[in-house]
């Protein structure tokens, strides 16, 4: 499994986190793989420009694109492809789908749509261009020069809440809502319904997607359970197992085994 990230040019940091690549080449008697997307607050851009997935959908057909965008979710999906393949992304704030795509971000939640639908003629334009690259610099330099154009049309109408949702991801310590509302002088009210706006969840909800974020990247620290969940600000077990369970499918047990399928790129 091979993943790694790009970093995006200096006027698209306040806005995407990072490109990302993820590959992978079936070894022998290999022959399928499961991605599993676990619930995240950001937004995510995908070029399958090696081998398609199928969404594993219940009780439903699989579905099927090589481009689209998984916006913040509270929701994990499941996919499947039987071939090696090369995968393609970019990271954003959820703040940034207003700017991007002209669209609130309190609207697109739990969302997945292909880049043909949701972009249409210009989706495809883009589709064609990442698949035909030569390689995923090349692809970040695309990608990144759509997201360039995109800015020159569209303005930030809320810096304080787009602050305010970096503060919540990128803080060391979780507050609470009164204090986030405190730090960035609104009343709990509005602070609750500006930051939904442009996170796409309430304050609360988005605090636990980062608060699991938080709790994930710290699975290889050798520290148990116990203590990353109470390190990551989880009153007790309960809460922790809940949400683990919510947002990944699966018991803390298992999932921060390193055995769940689709989660081995997590652990590179």
């Amino acid at each position: 499994m091979n993943y790694f990230t790009i970093p995006p040019p200096d006027s698209l940091k306040p806005f995407v986190r990072c490109f990302w690549v993820l590959e992978h080449e079936f070894g022998e008697g290999e022959q399928s793989y499961i991605y599993r997307s676990i619930a995240d607050g950001c937004v995510e851009m995908v070029f399958h420009y090696r081998a398609a997935f199928d969404e594993l959908i219940t009780g439903g057909q699989p579905h099927n694109w090589l481009s689209g965008i998984h916006f913040q979710s509270d929701q994990y999906r499941r996919f499947e492809t039987n071939q090696s393949f090369g995968i393609f992304g970019a990271y954003i704030y959820p703040f940034a789908v207003p700017l991007f795509f002209n669209v609130p971000s309190d609207k697109t939640s739990n969302e997945m749509l292909g880049l043909d639908t949701f972009l249409r003629s210009e989706g495809v334009e883009l589709e064609e261009k990442i698949m035909i690259a030569p390689d995923n610099i090349r692809r970040a330099e695309i990608l990144g020069a759509f997201f360039e154009n995109r800015l020159l049309k569209a303005r930030l109408k809320d810096d304080t809440i787009a602050t305010a949702i970096k503060h919540v991801i990128h803080s060391p310590q979780l507050s609470t809502v009164p204090q986030l509302a405190n730090i960035f002088n609104l009343s709990t009210r509005q602070f609750d319904r500006k930051f939904k706006e442009y996170a796409g969840f309430s304050p609360k909800t988005y605090l636990r997607l980062v608060r699991l974020g938080r709790a994930i990247k710290q699975h290889k620290s050798n520290k148990s359970l116990t203590q990353i969940a109470y390190e990551c600000g989880y009153y007790d077990q309960s809460h922790f197992i809940h949400d683990v369970k919510a947002f990944t499918g699966y018991h803390p047990g298992f999932y921060f085994s390193g055995k769940a399928e689709g989660t081995e790129y997590l652990y590179v």
